[in-house]
C-alpha cells in the first residue's frame, strides 16, 4: 500500500475491514436436503430466526462495529462537520442503492443459505458466484482476523506492560506481557472463543449478539447521555515516545456554537497512529469501512425464517437507523469536542464518559461480535461453495452438517483459516484488501438485479419494487468508484482475481441447473437485432455462407460436420436430420428428446453449429420443412449440403476418436454423457442398415432445394479425411484446395464465369481465409483443347478475374488431351449421352493433377428434370468422383462476389 493510501486503516489498535461488512452470521445450509422434506417436522427446521434477531440485529452491529466508537472523532476532526455529512450522504447513498438490489433479488423467490453467494450465483451462473463468492469469503476470513487482532490490541492498550513502568500509576493496571508470541497466544485464545460460540451453531450466536447488541447500545445510551451531562473539563492525553511520556493538553467545551465553527471546515494532518497525511479519499474509506455490513442479514438467509420478508424489511430498518445514529453523533461531537482532541485521541469517548469503563466494555463487545460474525458468515458462505460443488474435492469435506444443520466442517475450515491469518501480525495493508473484495461483491448484487431487469423475463417480479435499472447501475458505479478510490491498486488486483477465478470456474465446473441470466440477456438482445436484420437489405458484398447440413448418422459423418464448420465462414451452421414416421400413429413427438444428444455432440465436436430435427413420413419431405422452416429472420440457410449417395460404408467415427471411444470420461452436463451418447446412435455396419430413401427420391431432394433457390452442395469420401494429419504444422509439405470451376458432364461449355463457377472459387477461397486452411494452397484448373494457341489469353483472362475478386491462387493449365480423342467432342449436348470412358477419363485426369490434394470443388451439373434419368446422372457422378478422396460437387444459383468496393 502506498504512503497516500495507507491510512485507510489509522487507528492501528482497532482495524476496521469493511466493517465486516456483510459477513456477519452466515446463513445456514442450502437446505436442498432439509427443506424439500415434506415429512419433516417443524422442530427439526433450522429456520428459526426472525427479521428483528437474524437481520436488524447483525447487520446494525456490523455497520456499528467499532467504527462508531473509534472512527467518529477522526472524521470530524480530520474533514471537518461539513464534509463529515457530505461522506455520511455519499457512502449511504451508494450502500442504500446495493440494498434496494439485495430487496429485490430476496423478494424474487426462494432465498437459501449463502446471502450475497447464493444470489450472485444463482442470477449471474456458477462462474461469477463462485469467484466473487470465494473472494467474499476470503475477506470475511481476513476481517475476521482484523478484528480479533484490533481487540488484543485494545485489551493490551488498557491491560498490556508498559516499557516504562512509571507511567503504570496513571495508565492502570498494565499486567499482560506483551510481544510477538504473545500477542498470536491471545489472538488464538479468542478465536476459540469464536470457535467454540460458531460450534454450537447460528441459535447460540444469535442470542449472544442480541446480548452484545444490547451491551453496545446502553454505551451508545451513555455516550449519548454523556453530552449533556458532563461538564466542560480539560483532557490530558499521554502519549508515549520512546522511553519518555509526552502530555497534550485540550478541551471538551460543552455544547457551544464556537466549537461548532471551530469544526465545520476541514484540517487535514498527519494521523499520529500512522504519521501519514490525512486526505478527504483516505479519510472517506476509512468511514465507509462502518457503513458495510449490509449483508450481514442476508448471510443468515439460512436460518431465517422467512427472508424473502426478513432480508428486504429488517435490512432498511438498519440502514436508516445507523444511518441516523451516525449523523446524531457527528452533530454532537462537532458542538462539543476541541478539535485537537477529535484528531489527537480517537479514544476519546472514554475521556468524557460518565463512566469511562463503559467505552471500554462498547469496544470489547463490538469486536467480539464483528469476530463471531465474520467467523460464522465466512463458514456458511464456504458451506454454501462446497454444496454447490464449484472447487471439487478441495471443498468436498466442508458439505457436511451436524443434526441441526450447523456446518461444522465449514466452520473449521474457516477458523484454521483465520488462525494462519493471525500469524500474519498487523494487518493494515490486508483491511484493505477486505474491503475492496466486500465493495465487488455488492457490486456484483447491484450487476445481478441489473441483468434481471435487463433481462425483463416474465419471472422476475420481485414483491420489492422501490428499485430501477437506474438504480443498479448507479450502485454499480458508486461501488467500483469507491473501490478505485480507497485504493487503485488493490481494485485492479481484485478485478484481475475476480477474472481469473471466473475463467477458471467456467472451465472446471458442471453446468448448473440455476439458470443462466446471460441466456436470458442474449435472447433478448438476439430477438432485437434478428429483427433489425432485414434481408430486404442483403447485399452481395456481405453475403457469406449459411449452411443447411443433412445428417442421418453422425457415427460417420463427424469428419463432414467439422469441414463444413470450418467453410461457413462465420455464417449459419445447422445440423439437420430427419426421422421418417407418422406423428398420428405416435403417442409423444420422438424428435423433442434427441435434442440434447445432438447438441452434445455439437459440444464434443467443437462445431458452431445449431440443431434442427423434424419428423416427416419422407427423408424428401423433411428435407422441405427444413428448408423452408428452419433458421429466423435473416439467418435462414442458403446452401444445402447432402452426403454422397454411394453404397459404401464408412468406419464408425465414434469407434475411432479417443474422446467418443473411451467411455470411462463421464462427461454429464445436461443428462448426456458419452456412454449415452454412444448408445443414442446407432452403429454402422455393413450390410445391415438399408438406406432410407430411393435414388429417384435423393435426386429430388436436390430438384427440390434448387427450386427453393437454394445452393447444393454434395460431399464425398470426407470420412477419409485426416483434418489433424492434413493441418499439421509438422506436415513437410503443404496441403493443396483444387478447383474445377467446369462443367466436366457438359465439356463443351468452357466458361468460366458462369455463377456456378464463380460459387465454387467463393467458396474455395472461403476455406482458405479460415485460420486452420490459411497454409493451404489454392489451385485453380483451366481446361483448353489441344494446340488451342488461345489458352494464354484466356488464362490472362482468369487471372484478372481473380485479381478482381482478390483471390490469391495458382491456375493449372490443363488440356483435354489426357482425356482422350473420343471424349474432346461429345455426340451430344445432354450430359446423359456422355460416355462412361470418358467420364472414367476425366476421372483419372484429376487425379494425375493431384498434388498433396486435401479437398477438391467440383461442379455440380443441374439434376436431370425426368426422374427417370436421376440413376444415371447418380452413376455419372459416381463415376466422375470415384476415388479422389474428399470432394465437394456445388451448384451455385445467387451470385456471391463483387469487385465493387
Amino acid at each position: 500500500m502506498s504512503s497516500e493510501t495507507s491510512p485507510l486503516l489509522n487507528y492501528r489498535l482497532y482495524n476496521v475491514a469493511g466493517g465486516f461488512a456483510g459477513s456477519c452470521g452466515g446463513g445456514g445450509p442450502q437446505e436442498d436436503e432439509v427443506a424439500v422434506s415434506s415429512t419433516a417436522s417443524q422442530s427439526d427446521d433450522p429456520r428459526k430466526l426472525s427479521t428483528f434477531f437474524g437481520v436488524v440485529v447483525p447487520t446494525v452491529l456490523s455497520m456499528f462495529s467499532i467504527v462508531i466508537f473509534m472512527r467518529v472523532g477522526f472524521v470530524v476532526g480530520q474533514s471537518g462537520f461539513l464534509q463529515s455529512l457530505l461522506m455520511l450522504t455519499v457512502a449511504y447513498i451508494i450502500i442504500t442503492l446495493t440494498v434496494l438490489s439485495v430487496c429485490a433479488i430476496s423478494t424474487n423467490g426462494a432465498v437459501k443459505g449463502g446471502g450475497a453467494y447464493f444470489m450472485i450465483s444463482r442470477t449471474l451462473g456458477p462462474e461469477f458466484g463462485g469467484s466473487i463468492g470465494l473472494m467474499f469469503f476470503l475477506a470475511n476470513v481476513c476481517s475476521c482476523a482484523v478484528y480479533i487482532l484490533g481487540l488484543v490490541e485494545a485489551i493490551l492498550d488498557v491491560f498490556g506492560e508498559l516499557p516504562n513502568a512509571a507511567d503504570t500509576q496513571s495508565r492502570g493496571i498494565h499486567v499482560l506481557p506483551q510481544n510477538y508470541l504473545y500477542d498470536v497466544l491471545y489472538a488464538s485464545s479468542i478465536l476459540l472463543l469464536c470457535l467454540l460460540v460458531c460450534l454450537v451453531g447460528a441459535q447460540i450466536y444469535a442470542k449472544t449478539s442480541f446480548l452484545i447488541f444490547l451491551v453496545v447500545h446502553v454505551v451508545l445510551v451513555t455516550i449519548l447521555v454523556s453530552f449533556f451531562v458532563v461538564s466542560p473539563r480539560t483532557v490530558v492525553i499521554v502519549r508515549q515516545v520512546g522511553n519518555e511520556s509526552q502530555a497534550i493538553y485540550t478541551n471538551y467545551t460543552g455544547f457551544s456554537t464556537a466549537t461548532l465553527q471551530q469544526n465545520l471546515l476541514d484540517d487535514y494532518s498527519v494521523d499520529y497512529t500512522t504519521k501519514y497525511m490525512m486526505t478527504f479519499a483516505t479519510v472517506f474509506a476509512v468511514m465507509f469501512n462502518g457503513c458495510t455490513g449490509i449483508m450481514a442479514g442476508s448471510n443468515m438467509s439460512g436460518d431465517l425464517k422467512n427472508p424473502s420478508y426478513a432480508i428486504p424489511k429488517g435490512t432498511v430498518i438498519a440502514v436508516i437507523y445507523t444511518f441516523l445514529v451516525y449523523l446524531l453523533l457527528f452533530f454532537l461531537v462537532s458542538f462539543t469536542c476541541n478539535r485537537i482532541l477529535l484528531k489527537e485521541d480517537y479514544a476519546f469517548f472514554r475521556q468524557i464518559n460518565i463512566w469511562p469503563p463503559f467505552v471500554v466494555i462498547g469496544v470489547y463487545a463490538a469486536s467480539l461480535s464483528a469476530s463471531m460474525s465474520t467467523l460464522i458468515g465466512a463458514s456458511r458462505i464456504l458451506h454454501a461453495l462446497a454444496r454447490d460443488d464449484l472447487f471439487g474435492v478441495i471443498l468436498a469435506p466442508a458439505k457436511k452438517t451436524s443434526k441441526s444443520g450447523n456446518p461444522w466442517v465449514a466452520v473449521l475450515y474457516t477458523w484454521l483459516m483465520v488462525q494462519c491469518v493471525l500469524f500474519a501480525g498487523k494487518l493494515n495493508t490486508i483491511a484493505g484488501v477486505v474491503t475492496i473484495f466486500f465493495l465487488m461483491a455488492y457490486a456484483a448484487v447491484d450487476l445481478a438485479c441489473l441483468a434481471l431487469e435487463w433481462a425483463s423475463a416474465p419471472n422476475f417480479r420481485p414483491t420489492f419494487q422501490l428499485f430501477s435499472w437506474h438504480t443498479c447501475l448507479l450502485g454499480i458505479v458508486g461501488c467500483l468508484v469507491m473501490m478505485f478510490l480507497i485504493n487503485p491498486a488493490y481494485a485492479s488486483c481484485g478485478i484481475i482475481l475476480m477474472l481469473i477465478l471466473l475463467v477458471v470456474i467456467h472451465y472446471r465446473s458442471p453446468t448448473s441447473s440455476w439458470g443462466y441470466i446471460s441466456q436470458a440477456l442474449i435472447f433478448h438482445q438476439v430477438r432485437k437485432y434478428l429483427l433489425l436484420l432485414d434481408v430486404r437489405k442483403e447485399h452481395v458484398k456481405f453475403w457469406r455462407p449459411q449452411m443447411l447440413l443433412m445428417v442421418a448418422n453422425p457415427r460417420t459423418s463427424a469428419q463432414l460436420i467439422t469441414f463444413i464448420n470450418d467453410l461457413k465462414k462465420g455464417g449459419l451452421f445447422v445440423l439437420g436430420h430427419v426421422q421418417v414416421g407418422d406423428l398420428d400413429a405416435l403417442p409423444i413427438d420422438p424428435i423433442q428428446p434427441q435434442y440434447n444428444f445432438w447438441l452434445s455432440l455439437v459440444d464434443k465436436l467443437n462445431v458452431k453449429a445449431f440443431v434442427d430435427l423434424t419428423l416427416s413420413p419422407t427423408v424428401r419431405q423433411g428435407v422441405q420443412h427444413l428448408l423452408r422452416i428452419t433458421g429466423l429472420g435473416g439467418m435462414k440457410p442458403n446452401t444445402l449440403v447432402l452426403g454422397f449417395y454411394d453404397h459404401s460404408v464408412p468406419e464408425d467415427y465414434f469407434l475411432l476418436d479417443p474422446a467418443f471411444r473411451d467411455a470411462k470420461e463421464n462427461n454429464d452436463h445436461f443428462g448426456v454423457d458419452i456412454a449415452s451418447l454412444q448408445a443414442h446412435f446407432s452403429p454402422v455396419r455393413d450390410g445391415e442398415t438399408p438406406k432410407s430413401l430411393t435414388e429417384q427420391e435423393y435426386v429430388a431432394i436436390i430438384s427440390d432445394a434448387l427450386k427453393m433457390q437454394k445452393n447444393v452442395c454434395l460431399a464425398r469420401y470426407f470420412f477419409t479425411m485426416d483434418r489433424k494429419g492434413l493441418l499439421s504444422k509438422k506436415r513437410p509439405e503443404r496441403v493443396s484446395i483444387d478447383v474445377w470451376p467446369l462443367n466436366l458432364l457438359r465439356p463443351e461449355n468452357t466458361d468460366y464465369v458462369d455463377v456456378c463457377s464463380l460459387f465454387l472459387l467463393q467458396m474455395a477461397c472461403v476455406l482458405t481465409m479460415v485460420a486452420s486452411w490459411k497454409a493451404a494452397r489454392l489451385r485453380i484448373f483451366l481446361c483448353v483443347e489441344p494446340g488451342d494457341g488461345s489458352w494464354v489469353r484466356k488464362e490472362e483472362k482468369l487471372r484478372k478475374l481473380l485479381d478482381q475478386l482478390r483471390i490469391k491462387a495458382t491456375i493449372k493449365i490443363v488440356t483435354w488431351e489426357a482425356v482422350g480423342p473420343t471424349v474432346q467432342a461429345p455426340a451430344s449436348p445432354s450430359a446423359d449421352h456422355v460416355s462412361d470412358g470418358y467420364l472414367r477419363a476425366v476421372n483419372r485426369m484429376i487425379l494425375d493433377q493431384g498434388f498433396h490434394t486435401a479437398v477438391r470443388f467440383l461442379y455440380l451439373p443441374r439434376p436431370p428434370a425426368e426422374t427417370a434419368h436421376s440413376r444415371r446422372y447418380l452413376e455419372q457422378l459416381d463415376i466422375l468422383t470415384e476415388g479422389l478422396g474428399p470432394t465437394l460437387l456445388i451448384h451455385g444459383l445467387t451470385p456471391v462476389t463483387c469487385t465493387d468496393l
